[in-house]
């Protein structure tokens, strides 16, 4: 497909670098303001790749920092949209104006950026709005399996990201809203059909309390346990005894490090401990719970069962969001998989004077 672009006023057409008076041509069209935005962002690229900085080019043309920044990005943008087939249309639209909209489409392959400019200008949708729909076609693409019923195309890629959010929404008004808004951009049939779907279970579902988690407070000294290692089985060499690490407990819970990420750590042997099958303890702050134990923060064990990874209404699970883990409970299955059941949070003793209880004489009286 051609441009309609008019001519970029550079002399240099056998491919050297521009003269003096090829850069002094592109200042003054700068300064005019001819042509229009996407030749501005190819013309302060070329001052800049000649050794003007962001300032000079500034100074001279009156194009701010930011503002070469975001046309020179659209620009490239729009060219590599140009590259693989756009309707005229969006062509001879984003030629004049959209180039906010067009920088937050860095982010998308080619062809997503493409059907991006396409779906901002058949919907109507401005810079901010542009942001969102960047961001929930870049989160759709990473899909291995497309979710059931949304297809690669734009509109159902950007209705899916409203359709999660919905899902995840205990506010019957939230939820509708954003229903409202998958519908808006769905492109497909089936995937209208799903999202109307989750309009009738909005219609019919009743208001769930999160529920809370089990806390418990160590209280007793005898459940401040101490961990020690073990050299081996007699007999034993002098090596054996040598390889043996020493312990030293760290923290309120007394955790043990050793070479590498992990550690050990010691808990009392409560019924929900014996019977985990695969636990895994966390070392958190209460106010990172949800919801929130306290109002005053102190450190927490979580302690999660990985056995147990399928999804219940009246337990909290551990999960991840962009490769970080998070302790969530969710009222429906969630779409990724869960990584175990939250079995309950360990508060630290509560010592007064820990000089005090360290004091031999002290704790006989």
């Amino acid at each position: 497909m051609t441009s309609s672009l008019p001519d970029q006023p550079n002399p240099s057409t056998d491919g050297a670098a521009p003269t003096p008076e090829d850069l002094q041509t592109l200042i003054t069209a700068l300064r005019r303001k001819e042509g229009n935005w996407v030749l501005w962002g190819q013309w302060c690229q070329t001052l800049q790749k000649a050794g003007r900085s962001p300032q000079q080019i500034f100074e001279e043309t009156g194009f701010e920092p930011a503002q070469q920044n975001q046309i020179i990005v659209a620009a490239q943008v729009y060219g590599s949209m140009v590259e693989v087939g756009i309707s005229p249309e969006v062509q001879v639209y984003f030629e004049q104006r959209g180039s906010d909209s067009l920088y937050e489409f860095r982010i998308l392959s080619q062809e997503d950026r493409a059907a991006a400019a396409t779906l901002v200008l058949q919907r109507g949708i401005d810079s901010e709005g542009s942001r969102d729909v960047a961001k929930a076609m870049k989160e759709f693409s990473r899909f291995s399996t497309l979710p059931n019923g949304f297809s690669t195309k734009a509109g159902d890629a950007v209705a899916y990201s409203y359709y999660k959010l919905a899902r995840q929404q205990p506010d019957l008004a939230e939820r509708s809203r954003l229903i409202a808004q998958a519908l808006r951009f769905a492109d497909t049939d089936d995937a209208r059909q799903q999202i109307q779907e989750l309009l009738m279970e909005g219609v019919q579902m009743r208001s769930r309390s999160a529920p809370l988690i089990s806390v418990y407070r160590l209280e007793e000294d005898d459940e401040l346990p101490r961990v020690l290692p073990v050299a081996g089985r007699m007999p034993l060499t002098l090596d054996d005894w040598k390889a043996v690490p020493i312990v030293e407990a760290e923290g309120s819970f007394r955790v043990v490090p050793f070479n590498g990420s992990g550690a050990w750590v010691a808990l009392p042997g409560w019924s929900v401990v014996l019977h985990a099958d695969d636990p895994v303890a966390i070392l958190a702050q209460s106010d990172q719970l949800p919801p929130p134990l306290d109002t005053k923060s102190e450190e927490v064990l979580v302690l999660v069962d990985r056995s147990q990874r399928d999804w219940q209404a009246d337990s909290y699970f551990l999960a991840a969001e962009d490769n970080h883990l998070t302790v969530q409970w969710f009222e429906s299955p969630p779409e990724h998989p869960l990584l175990g059941r939250v079995l309950l949070a360990v508060r630290p003793k509560k010592i007064l004077d820990e000089d005090y209880v360290k004091d031999p004489w002290q704790i006989d009286e």
